[in-house]
């Protein structure tokens, strides 16, 4: 398993309880043996509002990184969607739209594969 994979899944299973964490960059990084901007990739690849996800940050010495796990009703997260799409979706971004409304229960395993068929078909192109 590569370092992002374990960063990623060490801040998930941190999300597990209550649905948000707070982490210090230095102190994760030392935890897991790694530079902190490695910490910060992975947030900022990973943990993204196209993946559910709401991340704060605080500088200086005590500072820290909130990542909260997004809660949305379902008008309020359609509504989360269509703003975050703006005027085009590249590929990463729809596979990351597809996970997450699969992962919330509200689009199924066939509508997932139809939506990467898609995506498959018309070779990453930017959609607009």
């Amino acid at each position: 398993m590569n370092i992002s994979n374990i960063i990623a899944s060490m801040i998930q299973e941190m999300l597990e309880d209550e649905g948000y964490t707070e982490i210090q960059r230095n102190e994760l990084a030392q935890k897991i043996g790694c530079v902190p901007s490695q910490i910060n990739y992975v947030i900022s690849s990973r943990f993204t509002p196209e993946h559910g996800y709401i991340v704060e940050s605080r500088r200086g010495g005590g500072g820290y990184i909130k990542i909260t796990r997004a809660t949305y009703d379902r008008n309020s997260f359609k509504m989360h969607l269509i703003n975050s799409i703006g005027q085009a979706l590249d590929e990463n971004t729809c596979r990351a739209h597809l996970k997450n409304l699969y992962d919330r229960d509200i689009i199924d395993e066939k509508t997932v594969k139809n939506g990467q068929n898609i995506l498959v078909s018309i070779n990453g192109k930017c959609l607009s």
